[in-house]
């Protein structure tokens, strides 16, 4: 595949089961002609409610909402309002990111009793189906609250125990949940038991939020589950002055707790470089897309590095840059994936688009022309294809 990394000059890139190779492509290898086009690590979305996502349908109105508990009302009303299934809307919203150059995603899907395990098992079916073309985590989330709905922890547990997920969710254990020790307690349990990860949303700010950060810390040290765990939004990090900062981020680093988050705003997007300095892994997500939440949201991880500029207000080169360098190797920190750097040896998951530079595609936004995945062509032109081109990929020309 004749194509070129970043501003260098043209190259091939060639594809030997799954990986990139070092050295011409091997006989009977099928070519792809990149057409000089740029060649660009694909994107994992660390964060995404795709059972949630009224994507491919017909438009909703919002109702004016005032809290967590109100948007979770919605929730149940928009589901059982739902001609299509989790399965399929999930898939729809899925196949779309894919064809935006996605690569993996951890996907959240709500568990109450209001839905049993109807989302996780919706979207454990779109992963199914997309197997090919995108890697994909499931979180059982309780958006509903672990303790004050009672039979959630039951469907947790349940979640778990027949394999369903892949990670076990919580969700501000004082400001909604109003029960810190034992939700945390519950969530822990039900990971340290089943040998599945955590990943715990937490809005709360300042002290409310540090408390609950120095439980999870706590609970993650006592079991040994340093590396499993990931605290998504955490909006309570970054108004820490930077000596707070460095005390958290310290303890972070120290259990390997990964963060998420979906750059909302400039006040409520985490300090990624500071936490890094620390050791912290932190990823890029859509959030929500689509749902009862909120009209916006696109899947599209090229358009959230955008907006990560935009709100952090970055102008150089190199900080364009380092947002796609987040949304692409950052997720893949979080997700415990090997970096698609296009180095040898690296998954062969790419996408070939148009233009100068990648500060210039970070700004532009231009058409994944080209999507690859673990050696395959899974999307052109910004389509997701059905019936993806295998095999070793190269090309000729400049």
């Amino acid at each position: 595949m004749c194509a070129r990394s970043s501003a260098a000059r043209p190259t091939d890139l060639v594809v030997v089961d799954g990986r990139i190779a070092a050295g011409p492509a091997p006989r009977g290898a099928k070519a792809v002609d990149g057409g000089g086009r740029i060649a660009l690590p694909s994107l994992v979305d660390a964060h995404i409610h795709p059972d949630k996502t009224i994507w491919g349908g017909s438009w909703v109105s919002r109702k004016p909402a005032s809290g967590i508990a109100d948007y979770v009302a919605q929730d149940v009303e928009l589901f059982r309002n739902q001609r299509r299934p989790v399965a399929e809307r999930a898939y729809g919203l899925m196949s779309h990111a894919v064809a935006r150059g996605t690569r993996a995603m951890r996907a959240h899907a709500d568990v109450a009793p209001a839905y049993g395990l109807a989302g996780a098992e919706g979207v454990a079916e779109a992963r199914e189906r997309l197997r090919h073309a995108l890697d994909v985590q499931i979180v059982a989330f309780p958006q509903h609250g672990v303790v004050r709905t009672p039979g959630t922890a039951a469907l947790l547990e349940r979640a778990a125990r027949e394999g369903l997920v892949d990670m076990i969710g919580g969700i501000d254990p004082i400001g909604f949940d109003h029960a810190l020790d034992e939700q945390l307690d519950l969530v822990f349990g039900i990971a340290d038991r089943h040998g599945v990860g955590v990943d715990i949303h937490l809005h709360d700010r300042g002290e409310t939020g540090l408390r609950a950060m120095r439980g999870i810390i706590g609970r993650t040290r006592a079991l040994s589950l340093a590396g499993k765990v990931t605290v998504s939004h955490v909006f309570c990090l970054p108004g820490l002055s930077d000596r707070e900062l460095g005390s958290v981020a310290a303890d972070l680093g120290d259990q390997d707790i990964a963060l998420t988050t979906v750059a909302p705003s400039d006040s409520l997007v985490l300090p990624v470089a500071r936490l890094r300095e620390h050791g912290v892994r932190v990823g890029l997500g859509s959030d929500g897309v689509r749902d009862s939440w909120s009209p916006f949201g696109n899947a599209d991880m090229l358009h959230r590095a955008h907006l990560l500029g935009w709100v952090t207000d970055v102008r150089l080169d190199d900080e364009l840059a380092e947002c796609y360098r987040v949304a692409a190797h950052g997720g893949a920190d979080v997700m415990g994936l090997d970096h698609a750097d296009l180095a040898p040896g690296a998954p062969a998951d790419f996408v070939l688009v148009r233009g100068e530079c990648l500060p210039q595609v970070v700004v532009d936004m231009p058409r994944r022309d080209v999507v690859v995945h673990g050696g395959v062509v899974v999307a052109r032109d910004g389509e997701f294809s059905t019936d993806p081109v295998a095999g070793g990929v190269t090309g000729t020309g400049g």
